[in-house]
């Protein structure tokens, strides 16, 4: 396979997995531990309201709801997934698709959690970090909690990959 296309099935294959992880976390942390988790619908209102100029809400579950906004919040949860695992695997390099490590996985879910920290949380009226939610830490330990899930996931995600090209 090309490399170009090897980078770019890897990426999809292991964005993919990686935000699927993370997704299976959510739903223990749902279902069984009884913690509120994201709705992705708010992601996607955070995103309709961009084209608007509007970065920044006060509250993003009291602004006004847009028109599909629960797909194009699932969508975009998956396109970070994988543009974050084509920057991992550039940062990696191709050779660790043939032998993957947990140690770099586990440290890029710890980089990406710069994500809800200085974007998300703050767009959606949070605060940097969960500042201005009843329980900053809680939050921000939740986040981190998800986040090592997708490096985990990155990783069993690359040890799939690399079994698929053995055979």
């Amino acid at each position: 396979m090309a490399p170009f296309w090897e980078f770019t099935w890897a990426a999809l294959a292991l964005g993919a997995g990686a935000t699927l992880c993370m997704d299976v976390w959510g739903l223990v942390q749902k279902h069984i531990l009884r913690i509120n988790v994201l709705d992705y619908a708010l992601v996607g209102r955070w995103i309709g309201h961009l084209p608007q100029g509007r970065m920044r809400h006060e509250a993003i579950a009291r602004a006004a709801p847009v028109k599909g906004e629960r797909a194009l919040g699932w969508a975009a949860h998956y396109l970070i997934g994988i543009i974050f695992a084509a920057i991992f695997i550039a940062a990696a390099g191709q050779a660790y698709l043939a032998a993957p490590v947990l140690a770099p996985a586990l440290a890029m879910g710890v980089l990406t959690v710069g994500a809800p920290y200085f974007i998300l949380q703050p767009a959606f009226g949070l605060g940097i970090a969960a500042s201005r939610t009843p329980k900053p830490w809680f939050a921000r330990l939740k986040s981190l909690s998800t986040h090592l899930v997708f490096g985990l996931g990155l990783y069993l995600s690359a040890q799939v990959w690399a079994a698929s090209l053995a055979v």
